[in-house]
C-alpha cells in the first residue's frame, strides 16, 4: 500500500472519491483497482493490481485502491450502468478513449473470476446467494420488461408464471420475485378448496374462469398455480347415527352422489348416505341437526312434514308418537317441541277445543267445539285438537269457597264445602275488593286487640287469592254489616261467627274518628264492637271569666241490643261515625256547662258541673246514663281525667299559688345570704378599680411617647414620598403629550394616504370599466354587421346557384302534377282529402258544376287540341 495521507469519502452509488494532493506511487495489490482521471482529457480508466502506478501531474486517483467483486460459486450481484462488451468479451471505447456504458440498465453476473468495477458503473445489489426452491414450493415471478427466454416463449410486462421446485432460480434483470409459494398439504379425508383469480387452466387440465371454486380431495402436496388461491382447507363433518347435516344448494349442481340440486334446495346428508362429508363449493352448511327422540310417555306434532316426493307439505301437521327416533327434515319444526303425554288421575281433566273437522270416536267434532276429558286415562291430543287448559278438582272445605263464573250465560256463583272440578262452560272468577276492604282483610289483625289509630298503607301479610270466597271472621260481641247489591238488601251477622261473601256482596266499612283530641276518619274497620268500651276525647272550654281550659275526658258505652231482629240490627249501622258524633254531642254538653260558671267555681266543682251537663239532673240529682236512640248506644260514665289551663300564664299563676308559702320561707334565708355576698363583692370590686386605675396611668405615658415617635417618622415617610410622586407624574405628564402629538400627526398622515390610494383605485377602476364598455360595444356592433352580411351574401348566392328558373319550377311543380295527373286519369273535376279535414259540401257542389259547365262551353269554341289542354 502507498504510505500517504488518504481522505475517503463514499458516494450515493457506495463507491469512494479518493482526494490526492500529496504522494504520487500508488502501490495496487492484487484483486485490487484504481480509477485514474486524466485531467487533460477529463476521462477515467482502471487501473488494475498488482502494479505500482506513478501518478502524474496531470492525474488524479478518483477511487480506490479498492478490492475487486468477488463473486462464489452459487452466488450472484447486480450491476447497474454495465460496460458495453464486443462479440469476443472485450471493452467497447469510444473515440474518446471513455469506456462505453449501458446506461439505466442492469447486468446479473453469476460466478467468475475477479472483476473492477469500472467508471460508471455501481453495485446495485451486492453478492447475494442464489435462492434455492425446494420441493413443495416454488417462486411467483412476474416479468417487468419484454422479453424471449431459453426455451423461446415470448414474456410481455406483466406476465406471472411459477418457478416450481427443487431447483435453483437464476435471476434476470427482466424479472422481479413477488413471493414464495409453499404447497399445501391436504391430508387423509380432507379437501382444499381454490378460487381462481384471473381465467386460467388447474392442474387437471379444467378450465377455469375468474372468481371460480373447486375442490381438490386428492390427498398429498398441492402446489396452487399462479392464478389459484387457496380459500381454505375443508375438514369433514363425521356423521353418526345420531348427527345429520343440513345443507343447503346455492346453485344448480350435482352433488356427490350424483343428485342434481337446485338452487335453493335444502336437503339432509345422515349416516345412512355418508360416514363423512366434505361441503361442496356450491354447498352451504345450515347447521348440525341432532336426532329427535321420543319416549314411550312422549308425543310431537311436525309442522310442514315432508311428503313420499320428498317435497313439504306446508300447512299441514302430523303426530308422531314414541317410542321413535327421527330426524327433521329441512323445513319441518315442532310446533310445541317434545311433550309429554297427558296422563290424567281421578282429580284432574283437560278441556280441549277443536280447530278443525274431525271425527272423535264416534261423535263429529266441529271447529271451535270444547268438551272435557276425565282421568283416570292417558291422551295424546290430535293434530286437529288444542288443548286449552288442565283442570285439577279443587279441595274445599265447609269454611272454604270459589267463585265460579259461566262463559256462556255469565252468571256468578260461589262453590263451597265440596271437591269441585272446574267444568269446561266454566271459569275461576275473581272477586275485586275495594282497597280499604282489601287491606283490613290481608291484615289479620284482630280488632278487639288491636284498636290504635292505624293508617291503611301497612305492608301486608300476603295476597289475597281473589277467586277464593271472602271469609272474615266476626269476633265476640262485635257486629258485621254485609249488602248484597243484586237483592239489594243488607243483613247484619252478630260474631263469633265466620262470613263468607257472596258474589255480589260487599262490606260495610265503618270510618271512625280517633285520637285526642278526636279525628275524623282515623280509623277504618268492618265490624262494630257492641262494648262495654270507653273513648277518650280533649276538649277546650271557657269559663265565664274567660279563663281557656283544656279538659281529658273518658267515656263509657256500649250498645244496647235486645232484639236482634233484622230492624234493630240495622240500627246499629244508622251512624257511621258513632265514636265521633258522640264525643261531638257531649263536648258540646260540656262547653255549655262551662260557659256559665266562673274559673274558680269549675276549679272546685269541675267533675259534678261535668257529670250534671252530660247525663242532665232529676229532682237535683245527676242522671247515672245517656241513649242515644238512633243507633242505641249507651254512655254509662264520665270521667274527668285532667283539667289544665289553655293559657301558660294561667297555668303558672296557679303553679305559683301553690308554691308561694314556700317561696315566703326560703326568701329571708336567700336576701341575708345575698346582702353579705354583695358587701364582700363590693369591697373587692373598689380594690380592683383601684389598681386598674393605675396600670391605665402607666399605659397612657408610653402611648404617649409611641405616637410622639410615629409622628416624627410618618413626616419623613410622608415628605419624601410626596416628592418622588409628584417628579414621577410630571414626567410622565410630559411623556403622554409628546405621544399624543405625534400620535396625532400620524394619523393624519394615513388618513391623507389612505383617501388618496382609495381615490386613486376608484378612478383607475372607473376608466378601465369605461373602456372595457366602449370596446365590447364595438365588437359587439362588428360582429353583427359581419353576420348581416354573411347571411345576405349566402343568400343571395344561394339564389344565384339554383337559378330564377328554377325557382319558378319548384313553386308550379305542385299544381303541374296535379293538372297532368287529372289528364292521365280521363277526370273532369275531383275532389282529394285526407278524411280528418272538414269539408263544405255545399260550396264544394257548385263549384264542381261550374267548372264543368265553362268546359262544355268551350268544347264548341275550341279544337280538340285546345280542349284536351284546357281540360
Amino acid at each position: 500500500m502507498a504510505n500517504y495521507r488518504v481522505s475517503r469519502f463514499d458516494n450515493e452509488d457506495g463507491s469512494r472519491n479518493v482526494d490526492r494532493n500529496d504522494g504520487a506511487i500508488f502501490r495496487i495489490p492484487p484483486h485490487y483497482f484504481i480509477h485514474v482521471l486524466d485531467q487533460n482529457t477529463n476521462v477515467t480508466r482502471t487501473e488494475v493490481g498488482p502494479k505500482t502506478f506513478i501518478r502524474q501531474d496531470h492525474q488524479r486517483v478518483t477511487r480506490g485502491p479498492e478490492q475487486m467483486v468477488i463473486v462464489p460459486p452459487r452466488h450472484y450481484c447486480a450491476i447497474e450502468n454495465p460496460v458495453c462488451r464486443d462479440k469476443d468479451g472485450n471493452l467497447i471505447i469510444d473515440s474518446i478513449g471513455q469506456i462505453k456504458l449501458q446506461h439505466a440498465e442492469l447486468e446479473i453476473r453469476l460466478a467468475q473470476d475477479p472483476f473492477p468495477l469500472h467508471p460508471g458503473e455501481v453495485l446495485k445489489l451486492p453478492v447475494q446467494t442464489l435462492h434455492v426452491v425446494p420441493a413443495n414450493s416454488a417462486l411467483k415471478i412476474r416479468a417487468i420488461l419484454d422479453f424471449t427466454d431459453e426455451d423461446g416463449r415470448r414474456w410481455s410486462a406483466g406476465d406471472t408464471w411459477l418457478f416450481e421446485g427443487p431447483g435453483t432460480y437464476i435471476p434476470k434483470k427482466e424479472t422481479l420475485v413477488e413471493e414464495t409459494i409453499q404447497a399445501v398439504v391436504i391430508g387423509p379425508n380432507q379437501a382444499l378448496r381454490l378460487t381462481a383469480k384471473l381465467q386460467c387452466l388447474d392442474r387437471d387440465g379444467h378450465s377455469r374462469v375468474s372468481g371460480e371454486e373447486w375442490m381438490v380431495k386428492k390427498t398429498g402436496a398441492y402446489l396452487p398455480g399462479v392464478f389459484e388461491e387457496v380459500v381454505s382447507i375443508v375438514n369433514p363433518y363425521v356423521l353418526t347415527e345420531s348427527i345429520g347435516l343440513h345443507i343447503r344448494a346455492i346453485k344448480t349442481f350435482k352433488d356427490d352422489f350424483g343428485i342434481e340440486r337446485k338452487n335453493g334446495q335444502e336437503w339432509l346428508i345422515t349416516f345412512k348416505d355418508s360416514e363423512s362429508h366434505i361441503p361442496g363449493v356450491y354447498e352451504e352448511v345450515l347447521g348440525v341437526i341432532n336426532i329427535t327422540t321420543l319416549t314411550n310417555r312422549q308425543y310431537c306434532v311436525i309442522l310442514n312434514p315432508v311428503g313420499d316426493d320428498g317435497k313439504p307439505q306446508l300447512g299441514q301437521k302430523k303426530l308422531v308418537r314414541g317410542e321413535k327416533s327421527f330426524f327433521l327434515m329441512p323445513g319441518e319444526a315442532l310446533e310445541k317441541g317434545i311433550q309429554s303425554v297427558y296422563i290424567l288421575s281421578e282429580e284432574e281433566g283437560l278441556v280441549l277445543n277443536a280447530t278443525e273437522h274431525f271425527k272423535d270416536g264416534a261423535v263429529m267434532r266441529s271447529p271451535g267445539v270444547k268438551w272435557m276429558i276425565r282421568g283416570p286415562t292417558e291422551y295424546v291430543p290430535p293434530v286437529e285438537v288444542e288443548v286449552v287448559f288442565k283442570r285439577r278438582a279443587i279441595p274445599l272445605d265447609e269454611n272454604e269457597g270459589i267463585y265460579v263464573r259461566d262463559v256462556k250465560s255469565g252468571k256468578v256463583r260461589a262453590v263451597i264445602g265440596s271437591t269441585y272440578m272446574i267444568k269446561e262452560d266454566e271459569e275461576l272468577w275473581e272477586k275485586d275488593l275495594p282497597e280499604t276492604v282489601e287491606t283490613l282483610i290481608t291484615r289479620g289483625t284482630d280488632p278487639l286487640a288491636d284498636r290504635g289509630v292505624r293508617g291503611l298503607n301497612e305492608a301486608k301479610t300476603k295476597p289475597r287469592d281473589k277467586t277464593r270466597v271472602v271469609t272474615y271472621r266476626v269476633p265476640h260481641n262485635a257486629a258485621v254489616q254485609i249488602y248484597d247489591y243484586k237483592a239489594k238488601m243488607s243483613r247484619v251477622v252478630y260474631g263469633p261467627e265466620q262470613v263468607m261473601l257472596g258474589p255480589d256482596e260487599q262490606f260495610t266499612v265503618l270510618s271512625l274518628s280517633g285520637g285526642k283530641p278526636k279525628k275524623n276518619h282515623a280509623i277504618k274497620a268492618l265490624c262494630l264492637l257492641l262494648g262495654p268500651d270507653f273513648a277518650t276525647d280533649v276538649i277546650t272550654v271557657e269559663t265565664a271569666d274567660h279563663a281557656r281550659l283544656s279538659i281529658q275526658l273518658s267515656y263509657n258505652w256500649h250498645f244496647d241490643v235486645v232484639d236482634k231482629s233484622p230492624e234493630e240490627s240495622a240500627k246499629l249501622f244508622n251512624v257511621p261515625d258513632f265514636v265521633g258524633d258522640s264525643c261531638k254531642a257531649i263536648a258540646s254538653r260540656v262547653r255549655g256547662a262551662v260557659a256559665q260558671v266562673s274559673f274558680d267555681d269549675f276549679h272546685k266543682n269541675s267533675a259534678k258541673i261535668i257529670r250534671a251537663s252530660v247525663f242532665g239532673m232529676v229532682d237535683g240529682k245527676v242522671v247515672t246514663t245517656i241513649r242515644f236512640p238512633q243507633n242505641n248506644l249507651v254512655i254509662t260514665n264520665v270521667d274527668v281525667q285532667s283539667v289544665e289551663p289553655v293559657d301558660q300564664r294561667t297555668r303558672d299563676s296557679l303553679q305559683k299559688s301553690v308554691q308561694l308559702a314556700i317561696e315566703i320561707t326560703t326568701n329571708s334565708q336567700e336576701a341575708a345570704a345575698r346582702h353579705e355576698a354583695d358587701r364582700l363583692e363590693q369591697e373587692a370590686r373598689g380594690r380592683l378599680e383601684r389598681q386598674k386605675i393605675l396600670d391605665e396611668a402607666e399605659a397612657e405615658k408610653a402611648r404617649r411617647e409611641l405616637l410622639e415617635l410615629q409622628a416624627n417618622s410618618a413626616a419623613v415617610e410622608s415628605a419624601g414620598q410626596a416628592k418622588a410622586e409628584a417628579q414621577s407624574r410630571a414626567e410622565a405628564s410630559r411623556i403622554e403629550g409628546e405621544a399624543a402629538v405625534q400620535q396625532a400627526k400620524l394619523k393624519s398622515q394615513a388618513s391623507a394616504i389612505e383617501s388618496e390610494s382609495e381615490l386613486q383605485r376608484l378612478t383607475l377602476a372607473r376608466n378601465a370599466e369605461l373602456a372595457y364598455v366602449k370596446d365590447k360595444n364595438r365588437m359587439d356592433l362588428d360582429k353583427n354587421a359581419e353576420l348581416s352580411n354573411i347571411e345576405v351574401n349566402k343568400f343571395r348566392n344561394m339564389v344565384d346557384s339554383i337559378g330564377s328558373n328554377t325557382l319558378l319550377a319548384m313553386a308550379t311543380a305542385g299544381p303541374d302534377l296535379q293538372v297532368r295527373m287529372l289528364q292521365a286519369l280521363g277526370l273532369k273535376s275531383t275532389l282529394i282529402t285526407d278524411g280528418s279535414s272538414p269539408i263544405n259540401l255545399f260550396n264544394t257542389a257548385s263549384g264542381l258544376i261550374g267548372d264543368v259547365v265553362p268546359a262544355k262551353r268551350r268544347r264548341l269554341d275550341t279544337p280538340d287540341n285546345e280542349e284536351d289542354e284546357n281540360v
